[in-house]
């Protein structure tokens, strides 16, 4: 059974990968049946989001119940949530959003109408969507990791550049200006390459 949140934790980890792959890992549990894993993922993810409720301006009590009523959102929809690594997120955003509607509200506990909820809605992708986004940024990342240091370091300018300077470019990598194009094209067949051999 689920403990009451009704006041700042005494630890505060910080939302890291680690925290989520840890959630991840216990709501798994939770979900095939090992009960204290709940408890686990309580104490692990209370104090994130005993922040984001804060962050709201929200008062110690309000934010203890915002908390609380997001503990038991996710007993209730728990079989929703397909990837057991968006449950951080997935939580996360619900105590956003019921935190801004007791912002919205002035603290009253009364639902609000559509309206409300249409004004206050967040306009961040499903927590799903950004965390199969994020595996598949991860994924990426590690193929590239696999390349040698000239297609690592042209990759990564002409990920982030849409229009990279190439006389700098070629200042930079020690190449000249006419082999960058079909330097990015062989390094770009390599990472296809290597992202096949990178488990998904």
């Amino acid at each position: 059974m689920m403990r009451a949140m009704t006041a700042p934790p005494a630890v505060r980890p910080a939302p890291d990968d680690d925290v989520w792959g840890r959630a991840g890992e216990l709501f798994a549990e939770w979900l095939d049946g090992r009960p204290a894993a709940v408890e686990d993922l309580v104490r692990l993810l209370t104090p994130v989001l005993w922040q984001v409720a804060r962050g709201c301006r929200l008062p110690a009590d309000d934010a203890a119940d915002v908390v609380q009523h997001a503990w038991v959102a996710l007993v209730r929809s728990a079989v929703s949530i397909a990837e057991p690594r968006a449950v951080g997120a997935w939580l996360v955003t619900t105590v956003r959003r019921e935190a801004l509607r007791r912002v919205a509200t002035g603290g009253r506990t009364v639902g609000a109408g559509d309206d409300v909820l249409d004004r206050l809605a967040d306009p961040a992708p499903p927590p799903e969507d950004v965390v199969v986004a994020g595996a598949e940024a991860h994924r990426l990342w590690q193929a590239v990791r696999t390349l040698g240091a000239r297609c690592q370091e042209l990759l990564r300018v002409v990920a982030f550049d849409r229009r990279p300077d190439y006389a700098a470019l070629s200042e930079r990598l020690g190449m000249p200006v006419g082999s960058i194009g079909p330097t990015r094209g062989r390094c770009l067949a390599r990472l296809r390459a290597a992202l096949g051999e990178v488990p998904a």
